[in-house]
């Protein structure tokens, strides 16, 4: 059965592309790839809860993070080739691994 090239099925396809990517081709992809992911993950867990005590403004450091963020997802859209340069590549990586992060400590918080 072939699936419907609808614009939904084309963003999956797109976006499965995009994922794969990180974990197929030479070693030195897939370990930046896995590295700058676990990197993202310690960054994202430390320095929120650093943050929040050095400051002790929750809404400014949430406003903070989401700020750079977006300004990352910004530029990783301008970026149209392919197979992504290595530096986008652990650029998306690491903010993936930040926002994981910090979603999962909003878990452990309860909020």
């Amino acid at each position: 059965m072939v699936p419907q090239l609808t614009r939904y099925e084309r963003l999956q396809e797109r976006l499965g592309n995009h994922v794969l990517l990180s974990f197929v081709g030479p070693w030195r992809r897939r370990s930046v790839g896995v590295l700058t992911l676990l990197i993202g993950f310690f960054l994202g867990n430390n320095l929120t809860s650093y943050y929040l005590q050095k400051i002790g403004q929750r809404p400014l450091v949430v406003f903070g993070l989401v700020a750079m963020i977006e300004v990352m997802v910004r530029l990783r859209t301008r970026v149209q080739a392919e197979p992504w340069p290595l530096a986008w590549l652990a650029l998306d990586n690491l903010r993936i691994g930040v926002v994981y992060a910090v979603v999962l400590e909003a878990y452990k918080l309860g909020s």
